[in-house]
């Protein structure tokens, strides 16, 4: 059994992992903060469409998760 704080330090860890895999791949580091904490972006995709010439803010629009009520999400 873990307790909250035991996962919160991995989740920590796991946010700031994906934020430095942003940074690295070109983004700008306020926005890859953001995009990091929410987990319902695909970094992956996020990475390749700016591998392949997309600007990293309409990438993140590009692949916003949706919200519940069909509204998307904006960084």
């Amino acid at each position: 059994m873990q307790t909250n704080t035991t996962s919160a330090r991995g989740r920590d860890q796991v946010v700031r992992w994906r934020c430095e895999q942003l940074v690295e791949s070109g983004f700008a580091v306020a926005l890859a903060t953001k995009v990091a904490e929410n987990t319902h972006y695909d970094l992956h995709a996020l990475i390749e469409l700016v591998e392949r010439g997309c600007q990293p803010d309409l990438a993140v629009r590009i692949l916003a998760p949706l919200e519940e009520n069909g509204a998307a999400w904006t960084p």
